[in-house]
């Protein structure tokens, strides 16, 4: 569970924590009021206040616990100004058209 910067946090280490300091996800789960399901997506799917109660149970900040999902970015729009206009699913391609 450990680098050079820090814990690394994944599934297996968090729940790990979790049954260490004598809690399960089910249980946490009653206890702030939510789903069992809510929990056991938050490894797959984002779900904001599932994380959030497992990283104020832990004492340990969000974005150390999931990485990968935050800092909350913005959904990216495809610019066509800055990256030209995207071909159609049904276009047929630039080397195809070269080969016919």
């Amino acid at each position: 569970m450990k680098s050079g910067t820090g814990p690394v946090w994944d599934q297996h280490s968090i729940k790990a924590e979790l049954h260490r300091r004598g809690m399960t996800l089910t249980a946490l789960a009653e206890s702030v009021g939510m789903t069992q399901n809510s929990f056991s997506h938050v490894w797959k799917r984002t779900h904001r206040r599932a994380e959030a109660a497992i990283a104020e149970f832990l004492n340990v900040p969000v974005e150390q616990l999931f990485p990968d999902r935050y800092p909350i970015t913005k959904a990216r729009i495809f610019d066509s100004k800055k990256y030209g206009r995207a071909e159609g699913q049904k276009a047929a391609s630039a080397s195809d058209r070269a080969a016919a």
